[in-house]
């Protein structure tokens, strides 16, 4: 974990001088401000939709697992989006897209099912009830 804290800025301060060598300093800060807007604007756009397919789901009487994972996934995107730099927008973008988000969710899912299988959560036994007279007392 702290060598992504220390790797992400790392990353995004390289492509920083990158791309701004090549387009100019004032292009790259209106790219940033701009995909930042842009993107929040449909950060905002997919978590309606997400909350309009949670109240479908909830009128099914089905839960709505996947819209509130998607909820949260769309709200990390937002986050990404808002930071400033070219590496978390691409990513931000990429939790943000229906498809792909689907696709990401749809790993982490799996990965998890495919740990809780593994585990044994069960403890073989047998228990007596053991009636005491300093119970009947209470």
């Amino acid at each position: 974990m702290l060598l992504l804290i220390l790797l992400i800025p790392v990353i995004e301060i390289y492509l920083f001088i990158k791309i701004g060598s090549q387009i100019g300093a004032i292009t790259t800060i209106l790219l940033i401000f701009t995909t930042a807007i842009v993107g929040v604007y449909y950060a905002k756009y997919e978590g309606l939709n997400t909350l309009k397919s949670g109240f479908i789901q909830l009128r099914k009487n089905q839960t709505p697992t996947y819209e509130v994972i998607s909820g949260a996934a769309i709200a990390f995107a937002a986050l990404l989006l808002i930071l400033p730099g070219f590496a978390t927008d691409v990513l931000g973008f990429f939790i943000i897209f229906p498809v792909s988000r689907k696709f990401i969710l749809n790993r982490f899912i799996k990965k998890f099912n495919y740990k809780a299988e593994q585990k044994n959560n069960f403890v073989e036994g047998e228990f007596k009830d053991i009636e005491d007279d300093d119970d009947k007392k209470i």
